[in-house]
């Protein structure tokens, strides 16, 4: 066995103890938000020892689960080709995959929510990303906001309210789907109060999405 070969083993049996530790508070805390890492342990089949060695404390815990939130956007903006797709055709399909994330992930969202903003903070990366998605917007001749970290934040808050809407809302369509009708809606209401005087918002439905 090389030299390295032993802190490389090590490093990996760490990464994927890791892993079973976030993905077993994912589960338990689904269920139960009070949790405690002992609880996780159990469920993970590990030592918990080995669980306070890996997270020291519930807030190390909740910070790699926002973490790993982080993750998920920044596969949803590689998903809607924000750099490469037409502008209006990425911001439909990333508000779609970020409806599917809330729902997927809605127990996890609530539990590392910042309180002052009501949402999970996002990485630098993520907010790069977004950003990006609205100068290529305001580029292309979409909005007329120049502000992109105001327009996130707009985005962002929209997606937020309308994500606490009830289903037998009357502002979602009976006839779209859960992801579908909030998608429309947000990108609609988005598009609109971003784009000034446009006195009309068109879906990208008859254009090729990614």
């Amino acid at each position: 066995m090389g030299a390295d070969a032993e802190p490389r083993r090590l490093r990996a049996d760490a990464e994927r103890s890791t892993a079973r530790i976030l993905a077993a508070a994912e589960e338990v805390l689904a269920v139960d938000a009070t949790a405690t890492l002992e609880r996780i342990a159990d469920a993970a089949g590990l030592a918990r020892a080995t669980v306070h060695r890996r997270f020291s404390s519930r807030k190390a815990l909740l910070e790699a689960l926002t973490g790993l939130l982080n993750e998920r956007y920044l596969r949803g903006l590689d998903q809607a080709r924000v750099a490469t797709a037409p502008p209006v055709a990425a911001l439909y399909r990333l508000t779609e995959l970020l409806f599917e994330l809330k729902i997927d992930n809605r127990a996890i969202m609530e539990l590392t929510v910042d309180p002052a903003t009501k949402m999970t903070p996002l990485s630098p990366e993520v907010t790069a990303g977004l950003e990006l998605l609205f100068r290529r917007l305001r580029e292309a001749g979409e909005i007329t906001a120049t502000d992109t970290a105001w327009c996130c934040a707009v985005y962002l808050a929209v997606v937020h309210e309308a994500a606490q809407l009830p289903t037998n809302s009357p502002m979602l369509s009976a006839a779209a789907g859960r992801v579908g009708a909030r998608a429309d809606l947000t990108y609609r209401t988005v598009l609109a109060a971003l784009g000034g005087d446009r006195p009309h918002v068109e879906l990208p439905e008859e254009k090729e999405l990614p």
